[in-house]
């Protein structure tokens, strides 16, 4: 209790090391910028399809949850199926970084979007016909809002796809936590963090651990103080506990977006001065929830089906919010449904799904392969085209506490 976030010890820290043990698949930090290093990695196929993927992780976390051990590293398994794949790793903010805000995080995927174009375009033997984007969680919400920035100003063929997982962008009656949050509860915690610079993420932790408190709370106090027993050293949980900041004008910018629901009204939120319409994304769209999800419930995750300007490909995972993603081929419990069908209900949805033995991974891939050209040969080195490798994969932003 007297350490923050005043639960008890989830995970024995000491086995894990970033760049060690965790985050190591081979790649090169290609671009650096304040807000964000951008992360080619190495192709692990002598071909590659010609349409590269940009991973967009959330920025209450750190990146690697989509890299961790090698057997359940979504990275590597991406790579394995031909796909040239690049990582967005984002700084921890501090208190000099107060002021970035939603448009700053847009503009850093811009820049990313940028180098991966010239990285892996046309001159690179790579396809013009766009880049495929993957969000999960706040970084859904952040790619789909770059997304829509893009068609506003007529350059959706920039993007080949939109991929978001675990994302809610329709926040009306968003589950447990939703309910806690009105105007008047939202404008506190924006004085808060704006008097700090940001919003702490251990705090964060605390408030998503009392949402499962038999699980994340109750469970690890038996555990430790009643059985005597050391907690588990287990990946996620030390994922989950290398918690980072939120600066203070995206905490604002998105508060002020949930609790007027703002990307559920088409047009009333401007970013980097153009109006944000979800129905105008039209590209092909997979969305992936987890059907435990205490923190994004599938049922809100679903209402996208509803907001973007295509018809979504919906897949529901097994398990909770971050097992649900973390979720490799090869576990003999892992399943996941699917419905062609798309009606506006989401529990007549699950009623008429199929469920399918294995890992979303897999059939991910294949919707991926198909919308992303031929084959080229997998570039030999990393950067190019006026970007050059800066350090090696994992960087340095994420050793920042």
């Amino acid at each position: 209790i007297s350490r923050r976030p005043h639960i008890p010890q989830m995970v024995d820290s000491t086995p894990f090391t970033v760049g060690e043990n965790i985050a190591i698949t081979e790649g090169a930090v290609v671009l650096r910028t304040p807000v964000m290093e951008l992360i080619q990695y190495r192709a692990r196929t002598e071909t590659v399809h010609a349409r590269p993927l940009l991973m967009v992780p959330p920025m209450i976390n750190k990146f690697y949850i989509a890299d961790l051990a090698t057997d359940r590293s979504m990275a590597q398994f991406f790579l394995d199926s031909g796909q040239a794949v690049f990582m967005i790793s984002w700084r921890n903010p501090t208190e000099e970084h107060r002021d970035w805000s939603l448009d700053t995080y847009v503009q850093a995927v811009l820049d990313a979007l940028a180098a991966v174009e010239a990285i892996h375009g046309p001159d690179r033997g790579g396809d013009a016909a766009g880049v495929h984007l993957l969000g999960l969680c706040a970084g859904g919400i952040t790619a789909s809002v770059t997304v829509a920035h893009l068609a506003a100003k007529g350059e959706l063929d920039r993007i080949a796809s939109l991929t978001l997982g675990v994302t809610v962008l329709d926040q009306s009656r968003a589950g447990l936590i939703g309910s806690f949050v009105d105007e008047d509860a939202a404008q506190a915690s924006i004085d808060e963090s704006q008097r700090k610079g940001y919003l702490d993420g251990k705090a964060l932790a605390g408030v998503f651990a009392w949402l499962r408190p038999n699980d994340l709370i109750w469970n690890y106090w038996v555990n430790n103080y009643l059985l005597g027993k050391p907690p588990p050293a287990f990946d996620v949980l030390f994922w989950n506990n290398d918690v980072t900041r939120m600066a203070a004008g995206l905490h604002r910018d998105f508060l002020r977006m949930a609790v007027h629901n703002k990307l559920a009204d088409p047009g009333s939120m401007t970013v980097l001065g153009t109006p944000i319409d979800l129905s105008k994304i039209t590209v092909d769209t997979y969305l992936v929830a987890g059907i435990a999800d205490h923190i994004t419930p599938w049922h809100n995750n679903y209402k996208t089906i509803k907001l973007v300007g295509s018809r979504p490909r919906f897949v529901l995972s097994t398990s909770g919010h971050i097992a649900a993603l973390v979720n490799p081929p090869g576990n003999p419990k892992s399943t996941w449904q699917v419905n062609d069908a798309l009606p506006d209900d989401p529990d007549e949805w699950l009623a008429g799904a199929s469920t399918q033995k294995g890992s979303w991974w897999s059939d991910y891939v294949a919707w991926l392969a198909e919308r992303s050209g031929g084959e080229v040969d997998a570039p030999s080195e990393f950067g190019g085209a006026g970007y050059e490798a800066v350090i090696r994969a994992p960087g340095t932003y994420v050793h920042e506490s």
